[in-house]
C-alpha cells in the first residue's frame, strides 16, 4: 500500500488484511518497486496527493509499477492522479499513466456536490469486470467525491454510476484497476471486490 500522506489508510488496509491479504503501508519507492501488487488509496486534495507523492520520489515508483504488469488497485485519489490532469484548484498535473482528466462534477439537475453515499455501479455496456465476481449486479458501493475522471479513450471505463448524468466509476487497463467509490467504506460487496483483487492477484 503506497502512503501518499492522504487520508483513510488505516480502513483501506485493515480491510485488505480482514479478505486474506498481507498489506504493508510504505512511502519507500523502492519497496513500492519490489511489491508483488500496489494499492494507491487516499482521499483529499488531488494537488496535496501529487505534490507528496512526487516529494517522496513515489510518482515515479507508481508509474514504473503499472508498467511492469504487476497488479495496480486504485481507490479514489488513487484512481484520479492516474490521469494527465484534474481540475482541482488547477490544473494540476497527474501521473500521466492514462490519458484524459478529472473534471468537477456541475451540480445538474440540482444535485449537491460533493457526491456522498451509496450508488449503485453497473458494467459498461454490460461487461462485468472480474473483480465484480459474486457482486450482484444491483449493488451499491459508498462514493464520496466532487471530481470524477473523464478518460480520454472511453475504451477504459469498466463501471459507470449516475449522478446528475452518467460517470466513470471505475477503469480497467489490464492488471490495472481503480475505482472512484471506497469498497472499504461498501461492507459486504466492497470487501467481495477486494477479496476478487487479492486472489486475482495471486
Amino acid at each position: 500500500m503506497v502512503d501518499s500522506g492522504s487520508g483513510n489508510l488505516r480502513s483501506v488496509e485493515r480491510a485488505l488484511a480482514h479478505v486474506g491479504g498481507a498489506p504493508r503501508l510504505t512511502a519507500d519507492p523502492d519497496a513500492v518497486r519490489r511489491a508483488d501488487l500496489v494499492v494507491v488509496p487516499g482521499q483529499g486534495a488531488f494537488a496535496d496527493c501529487m505534490a507528496e507523492m512526487v516529494r517522496r520520489g513515489l510518482d515515479d515508483a507508481v508509474r514504473e509499477a503499472v508498467a511492469s504488469g504487476r497488479p495496480y488497485l486504485g481507490i479514489c485519489l488513487g484512481l484520479q492522479i492516474l490521469f494527465d490532469e484534474s481540475e482541482e484548484h488547477g490544473p494540476v498535473a497527474g501521473l500521466g499513466v492514462l490519458g484524459g482528466k478529472v473534471v468537477r462534477f456541475r451540480g445538474a439537475g440540482g444535485l449537491k456536490v460533493p457526491h456522498i453515499g451509496w450508488n449503485q455501479v453497473r458494467g459498461r455496456d454490460g461487461r462485468r469486470d472480474r473483480l465484480m465476481a459474486g457482486v450482484a449486479e444491483t449493488a451499491h458501493f459508498y462514493f464520496i467525491h466532487s471530481y470524477c475522471a473523464a478518460p480520454a479513450d472511453p475504451g477504459l471505463v469498466a463501471l459507470t454510476c449516475d449522478y446528475g448524468g452518467e460517470f466513470c466509476a471505475a477503469v480497467r487497463r489490464d492488471n490495472l484497476f481503480a475505482c472512484q467509490f471506497h469498497p472499504e467504506k461498501s461492507q459486504s460487496v466492497g470487501l467481495r471486490l477486494l477479496a476478487s483483487f487479492v486472489e486475482d492477484a495471486r
